[in-house]
């Protein structure tokens, strides 16, 4: 039975028009691409970087191409997104590497149920009791975490439900929560405090902003999503959970240069807003794409 399926598949791409030749080259191609492209976000070689300190109480210990924060408290370490794979273990050694301790973490807060953020985190619940949140909706998305494949992770154990105008109180800050839904269904973002030699700057989190979704109705939630951190007042600093979304490597090598006196780097409140209005210009256009498929 299987040799006849290969068969009529066969002469499928033969026949039909539009179904064989450059198509299947194309659909190859883009196979390899994909292939290429995870192997790449999966070597170390290339993966990992130092840590570094961004701010008195802020410390990047993610890698190249997703984002992991450390953020010090009164009240315990809290890790912002958790890795995956082999990686956690960097996660961990950049705690060590800017003298705490794993053990000492609080809390790993989750922007959103995709592996890449969630994967470690329940390696990171297990080594130090750290409490661990995200959304309801992406509390069932990772509940239901493929188990084989290149995605596949173990997810952690049902804890805290993060919900829209929540707040965390950490002594010396307090993160106040935001769903945001759009990248998935329950995007968690948040605000908290950052520090710059005892200065105070009010730095946000929009914890999915990517465009890897389908349908109409999860556009409009993204556009409203954007429009919902639009009209959060104040905020100086973001910090994105992918580095190039927010240029965190040029700005590092900008803050190792930085002399008396000079701005931060990472506060730049203009460059947010300009952000997000690029991510409002892709949204619209993608926008009109799913209504014409809609259609």
């Amino acid at each position: 039975m299987r040799c006849v399926r290969r068969l009529l598949v066969a002469l499928v791409f033969l026949i039909l028009p539009g179904c064989g030749g450059e198509e299947a080259t194309v659909a190859s191609e883009a196979a390899e691409a994909a292939r290429a492209r995870f192997a790449r976000l999966n070597d170390p070689a290339i993966q990992r970087v130092e840590p570094f300190k961004i701010f008195d109480n802020l410390y990047y210990i993610g890698l190249e191409w997703v984002s992991c924060y450390l953020l010090v408290t009164d009240e315990g370490l809290v890790l912002i997104d958790a890795l995956y794979g082999d990686f956690v273990e960097h996660a961990v050694d950049g705690i060590r590497k800017m003298g705490f301790a794993p053990q000492d973490l609080a809390y790993v807060l989750v922007t959103h149920g995709h592996f890449d953020h969630v994967g470690g985190a329940k390696r990171l619940a297990d080594l130090s009791g750290a409490r661990v949140g995200l959304t309801e909706a992406d509390w069932i998305m990772t509940e239901s975490a493929p188990t084989s494949g290149r995605a596949a992770y173990e997810p952690p154990a049902r804890d805290l439900v993060l919900a829209d105008g929540d707040t965390l109180d950490l002594g010396d800050n307090e993160i106040r929560f935001y769903v945001t839904p759009g990248h998935t269904e329950g995007v968690l973002s948040m605000e908290f405090t950052v520090y710059d030699e005892g200065t105070p700057h009010k730095a946000f989190v929009f914890g999915g902003v990517g465009l890897n979704f389908s349908g109409v109705h999860r556009t409009w939630l993204y556009l409203g999503s954007v429009d919902r951190v639009r009209a959060v007042e104040g905020v100086e600093v973001s910090v994105t959970n992918h580095a190039s979304m927010g240029k965190v490597f040029e700005r590092a090598e900008q803050l190792v240069q930085r002399q008396a006196g000079e701005p931060h780097p990472f506060v730049a409140p203009q460059d947010f807003q300009a952000w997000l209005d690029e991510l409002q210009v892709n949204a619209e256009a993608k926008l009109e794409e799913e209504m014409e498929k809609a259609q």
